[in-house]
């Protein structure tokens, strides 16, 4: 069944369906999945299961965290037992040594070594996850070496596993962020050795989320591997033998997102805690570790080169274990991995690990009073092992398996170590990570619309440019950050700076990138393209000097010459956003592209927090873009111009009127201080921090206060690190004994009131446009805690919203996960990620925060939301780092506040798993990620010729959906550029009960039907055909399509071919 209709969000409520879960049933039509087997038994919510788990941690014996296992010994005799020793070894891309420095003294030896030790026994295996490294290698090496890979692929001795650039962090990755290195990687494999990674390992980040388990869904994959759990969540799940599961997503009523996943049950993913409960045991069958080696047991007995004397007595050994360990599973199937950290990289552990172990297979498999069969393999051997015999065991097609939904977040691996810092640890690079993404996705969609127009034009300079090198590097650099040690600020220091000079160096190529290829879009004469040397091309407004400083506005420089102002709008809708550039006179005029001028407000450049620019002006203008488009403005110096000056109220400071602005100081503030536009009302304390926010809509106040506070770190012994937040208690307010300085700006297009405190420098604005920006409040933090000790500060939010103990968070900008404050947990287990946005809400009213990096947050007593903005800390955590987190940086923090108004609301429907933003919410989300990009010539051309604005799409896209990347696709035969991209697009799901009326959204929802030939204005579309989300696998009837139809929530990539 379809809805026919069409709804238009413009000034009318949304004619929707009020139950969202009844909209995705509506709307499952076009999608034409195999129909799964039904799953077996209840469908556990992991919301209900934190319900159920005591959390009590008593000691479990040999398996401390577990229980004792048992067994009979003739459990095996009509079904034996089937063992996969599966070697591996984790290759971090940077941690404790830079990606470069790990390559050179460790990994490239692995690879060396593989191919030897590999060829010597067929039946010896070997997995490799990450493709980084993989590509690294593969260039040095000579045609004998890439032939013997392909050679040990071919036979199943080699197998890679997720095939992404790296193996992601969960928590902090941005959904576009964690698809692109899964391309990358992907991309690499179908060009240089035609493999399709089958099965998901993810045996390191720290949490998983079930964003990730949809990704590799529609990525093709149908298995998946999880490490790092909640110790206790292990344990109920081993109690219940539900390690094995299938893993659905909160939002779907099928089984459409169900992909298969094995929760690895104890400690670690090292050999001690991966062949059975008792890590002793284990441990001597790590032949890594025999006496003379650099590494020993922590337990006191050493491993011990198996020869005929000891080979019974070690076999039965093991097999206990393995027993034991197939006791908390559903079939007799047997996964154990073999590996650690950077294993494998001398030919000695090769001969060491394989020969014993093949000595001990050996023996079990010749001796059937055991019962077992016992194998090297690698991971897709022992899922399809394990898919074989569940089919054979599954009853009327029902499955023995149990179908979860949720996400495995907070992670604690010990006592009450939550590792919840790292959601804030180094937030200065979680921002310049979204600012990045922002940068690549931009250039990457004006990229591939100038290529299609420079092949077009025959315009030979920007076709034989490096921008296609420069992308894929920032691609590269972007998902090497994505790195479960790098985005997360678990790195050593030196290794962050490497970090952060990558994520520079790319910022800056992708900003010539965007600027060259905004440039030939506008040109009126795309001829003339090659007679500009690239001094005069578009520059960027925002510079940043080096890899650890903010970025800064460039001031243009005015004359009585009109120089060019090209706005490019990111977001896919219609935009109608304040511009401000900062200039340097006052006299400054800004006009349409055919001249009419256009209204400014003019506001003063603060050089500190107390002094005024003499040199430089910033003007601010209402801009309205078309979608992916770019406007042209002018922008000159006149006797004419006619500003709206912005006024000045100062509180707690004295500032003599030099210039041309009027400041008005007042001793201390007698009366509030409010900000107001069309829609919003706010009242100010004598701090200059929010108090109250008035809705215009239905004339209603909410407490909403804005209040900083500190945490400080635990006096035990183990203390707070970069993974690990182990508090004193409950936050401290944030003190200060003088008032702070308040600066009040009041304007034309925006007004805003800033704080300056002796770590923060607080700023709360306003806009006044009819448009989705005016919907929300603006709040801008610059954080400075260089000179604390153990000390984290926070943000809190509190209103008299009656939210009890539930709140909402997102999971990777994706999806949006019910989380509830739990008493019988720690305050640490409290804290959750939040990449783009957490609410809470009551009967009446919704209180959004929407954020521009990823941080932790938590909702500590009803009304609140709390955020960590930085933190700074002196000792190491006990988690391998070896060191504290004391490279602070001057960070800045971006964040919307939004209050909804809530309508026909049933209070059991909050009680549920799922939940969704409002249109506005993810619209305004996406204005925050996406913000608008003003490029000036570099130099004043007056030649230069350019169009009023360029236009690629006929309207714009529906409002819920959303243009991940316009990618385009390297070439099978050279690496360069084809003719070809991706184009990804996801529908939001959104609550709809929310009154869209005068949001000043300019869409419409059409049920996710996009018709191909009203999409682009400017380009023919030669094909479009659907693919996996990553390109691996086109649909078995791979045919050019007319029509796309997406339904809510999923993420579909496209091949597209303009011309």
């Amino acid at each position: 069944m379809k809805l026919s209709r069409q709804f238009t969000v413009f000034g009318s409520a949304i004619f929707c369906v009020v139950i969202f879960s009844l909209y995705l049933m509506l709307d499952r039509g076009h999608l034409d999945y195999p129909k799964s087997p039904r799953r077996e038994g209840s469908f556990p919510q992991m919301l209900d299961v934190y319900s159920l788990i005591p959390f009590d941690n008593p000691d479990g014996g040999v398996w401390k965290q577990g229980f004792d296992i048992t067994y009979k010994p003739d459990e095996w005799d009509t079904k034996p037992l089937h063992v996969f020793v599966v070697p591996h070894s984790h290759n971090d891309p940077g941690w404790l040594k830079t990606f470069d420095d790990y390559f050179r003294e460790k990994t490239q030896y692995i690879f060396n070594n593989m191919v030897v030790k590999l060829k010597e026994d067929p039946r010896r295996k070997f997995i490799w996850s990450e493709i980084s490294y993989l590509s690294k290698w593969w260039e040095a090496i000579d045609v004998q070496k890439k032939d013997a890979v392909k050679s040990l692929l071919e036979n199943g001795q080699f197998e890679i596993v997720t095939g992404g650039w790296v193996m992601p962090d969960e928590a902090g990755a941005h959904y576009f962020a964690i698809i692109d290195q899964l391309i990358e990687g992907h991309q690499w494999l179908e060009k240089n050795l035609g493999v399709k990674p089958r099965s998901g390992w993810a045996i390191d980040p720290f949490g998983h989320s079930p964003t990730m388990a949809y990704l590799l869904k529609r990525a093709g994959f149908s298995h998946m591997l999880i490490q790092r759990v909640h110790y206790a969540v292990k344990k109920h799940f081993a109690l219940h033998k539900t390690l094995e599961f299938f893993w659905r997503q909160n939002w779907d009523l099928g089984s459409v997102t169900d992909i298969f996943c094995h929760m690895m049950p104890f400690y670690s993913y090292d050999i001690p805690h991966t062949c059975g409960p008792d890590p002793k045991i284990c441990c001597q069958f790590d032949f890594k570790r025999l006496p003379g080696g650099r590494y020993g047991c922590p337990w006191g007995v050493p491993p011990e080169t198996i020869y005929p004397g000891n080979l019974q007595n070690r076999a039965e050994m093991l097999l206990d274990q393995y027993r034991k360990k197939s006791e908390l599973f559903r079939t007799t199937v047997v996964l154990a991995p073999l590996g650690d950290d950077f294993r494998y990289t001398e030919r000695t552990e090769w001969d060491h690990q394989f020969k014993n172990y093949q000595l001990l297979f050996d023996y079990m498999n010749s001796h059937s009073q055991y019962n077992v069969k016992i194998q090297f393999g690698t991971l897709s051997d022992y899922f399809d092992a394990l898919e074989k015999e569940a089919s054979a065991s599954s009853r009327n097609s029902q499955s023995i398996f149990p179908v979860v939904s949720g996400d495995f977040f907070t992670y604690a691996d010990r006592d009450d170590h939550y590792w919840s810092g790292y959601f804030t640890s180094r937030p200065f690079y979680k921002r310049m990570d979204r600012i990045l993404e922002s940068h690549l996705r931009a250039a990457e969609i004006l990229y591939y619309f100038a290529m299609k127009q420079a092949k077009q034009y025959k315009i030979s300079k920007f076709l034989s440019s490096s921008h296609y090198v420069m992308l894929t590097e920032a691609r590269r650099n972007l998902g090497l950050f994505q790195h479960h040690d790098a985005i997360t600020g678990t790195a050593k220091d030196w290794v962050v700076v490497d970090y952060g000079t990558r994520l520079f160096h790319s910022l800056m190529n992708l900003k010539k990138i965007i600027g060259h290829s905004a440039l030939l879009l506008i040109l009126k004469d795309k001829h003339s393209y090659d007679s500009y040397s690239s001094d005069t091309f578009l520059e960027m407004d925002l510079k940043q000097r080096t890899q650890s400083s903010l970025p800064q506005k460039n001031v243009i420089s005015l004359s009585a010459e009109p120089r060019y102002l090209v706005v490019y709008n990111p977001s896919e809708q219609a935009r109608s956003s304040v511009v401000s550039v900062c200039v340097s006179s006052s006299a400054a005029q800004v006009s349409s592209a055919s001249g009419k001028p256009v209204e400014i407000q003019m506001s003063a450049v603060w050089d500190t927090a107390t002094t005024v620019s003499q040199t430089a002006y910033e003007i601010s203008f209402l801009a309205e873009m078309p979608p992916l488009g770019l406007k042209v403005y002018k922008i000159l110096e006149t006797s004419s111009s006619n500003p709206h000056l912005a006024k000045y109220d100062l509180y707690n400071g004295n500032i003599a009127n030099e210039g041309i602005f009027n400041m008005n100081n007042i001793k201390s503030a007698q009366e509030a201080i409010t900000l107001e536009n069309s829609f919003i009302r706010l009242r100010f304390g004598h701090s200059g921090l929010m108090e109250e926010m008035l809705n215009k809509g239905d004339g209603k106040s909410l407490e909403v206060k804005v209040q900083f506070s500190w945490y400080g770190t635990t006096s035990k012994k183990d203390k707070s690190g970069a993974y690990l937040f182990l508090p004193d208690g409950e936050a401290k307010p944030y003190v200060y004994t003088t008032p702070p300085f308040v600066r009040v700006q009041r304007g034309r297009f925006y007004s805003d009131v800033t704080c300056f405190f002796e770590h923060v420098t607080h700023r709360v604005r306003l806009y006044n446009i009819h448009g989705v920006e005016g919907q929300s409040v603006e709040i801008s933090n610059i954080v400075d805690i260089r000179k604390e000790h153990n000390y984290e500060i926070a943000m809190r939010i509190s209103s008299s919203i009656n939210s009890q103990n539930r709140f909402y968070t997102d999971l990777n900008g994706y999806q949006i996960q019910p989380r509830v404050t739990m008493s019988k947990l720690p305050l640490q287990a409290n804290v959750y990620p939040m990449t783009t946005m957490a609410y809470i809400q009551d009967a009446e009213r919704r209180l959004t925060l929407l954020s521009a990096q990823s941080l932790g947050v938590s909702s500590l007593k009803s009304g609140q939301i709390e955020v960590i903005m930085d933190r700074r800390l002196m000792q190491d955590d006990n988690r391998g780092l070896e060191q504290g987190v004391h490279d602070n940086k001057i960070t800045a923090n971006l964040f919307r506040i939004l209050l909804e108004k809530r309508s026909v609301v049933n209070m059991e429907e909050d009680q549920k798993a799922v939940s969704y933003p409002s249109l506005l919410s993810h619209i305004t989300s996406s204005f925050l990620n996406h913000p608008v990009f003003p490029m000036t010539e570099k130099v004043p051309v007056p030649t230069l010729q350019l169009l009023g604005e360029f236009s690629p799409l006929m309207a714009p896209l529906p409002c819920d959906i959303h243009l991940v990347n316009l990618r385009t696709v390297q070439s099978k035969v050279d690496g360069k550029h084809s003719n070809e991209a991706a184009l990804i697009l996801h529908r939001k799901g959104f609550d709809c009960r929310f009154s869209s009326r005068d949001t000043g959204l300019l869409c419409s929802t059409t049920q996710g039907k996009i018709l191909v030939q009203k999409l682009f204005s400017k380009f023919t579309v030669v094909s479009i055909t659907p693919s996996s989300l990553s390109l691996m696998h086109p649909p078995p009837d791979a045919r050019n399509i007319s029509e796309i139809n997406l339904s809510p929530m999923e993420i579909s990539t496209f091949r597209i071919h303009l011309r």
